[in-house]
């Protein structure tokens, strides 16, 4: 049960497949049930942390289609038996070509249908966690990031990093779009919302509206 030291939603990064992408356990702790959010590999490390936090899992989220993020995310959904949610339809192009990209980095990757695409606006649920759903292109077309307002939490995959922003020399992404998204769908929810990045450390909004040298108020001022 919980009091009123035990948050709503907890976390816990398992950094997996040789890119070092950043899986994120989220659980409700009401129900000690949760989700992985882009499980792209490594499954028994992601599975091990499940077990460890005795945490039951119940779906899978999706940021985007690349491989590091999802490449076997059809994998761990049939052998857990949960839906996977996300991405956007726009990343059908780079979720079709998983297998390809897994012989190039060395990832085990197997192209899917998820259970429910997302657009802007909608809701996912974890346990009894309601998290919305930002469509934030740039990185790639169909890249999502889940918000947690109680929590002041977002899971943002690779559209901003500690110190960076996203890639957009990939195919099918645009830099424009990237920097309208940081902008216009995040920076909105406020200065002190954590964000967990696809690699790397976390950081809040407010630190890189200060210091980050591609998307600070200082920086977009002057271009």
């Amino acid at each position: 049960m919980n009091t009123a030291s035990t948050p709503p939603l907890r976390a816990a990064i398992v950094p997996a497949t040789p890119l070092q992408q950043n899986s994120t356990l989220i659980w409700c702790t009401e129900t000690m049930r949760g989700a992985f959010t882009d499980p792209g590999g490594d499954l028994h490390r992601l599975k091990a942390a499940a077990q460890q936090h005795g945490v039951t899992i119940e779906k899978l989220l999706i940021t985007h289609g690349h491989i590091d993020h999802c490449g076997q995310a059809g994998m761990l959904a049939k052998e857990l038996g949960v839906p996977i949610e996300g991405p956007h339809e726009a990343d059908r192009f780079w979720i079709s070509r998983l297998d390809d990209g897994g012989r190039k980095y060395g990832i085990d990757g197997k192209p899917f249908e998820p259970d429910r695409w997302l657009v802007d606006g909608d809701t996912v649920t974890v346990g009894n966690l309601t998290l919305d759903v930002y469509h934030c292109p740039g990185h790639t077309p169909g890249h999502v990031v889940f918000h947690h307002a109680p929590s002041k939490l977002a899971i943002v995959g690779d559209v901003i990093f500690q110190g960076s922003i996203g890639r957009t020399d990939f195919p099918m992404g645009n830099h424009q779009d990237l920097l309208d998204a940081i902008t216009g769908k995040l920076w909105p929810l406020g200065g002190d919302t954590v964000f967990v990045p696809g690699h790397g450390q976390p950081s809040n909004f407010a630190q890189e509206r200060r210091t980050n040298p591609f998307v600070a108020d200082s920086v977009l001022a002057r271009s």
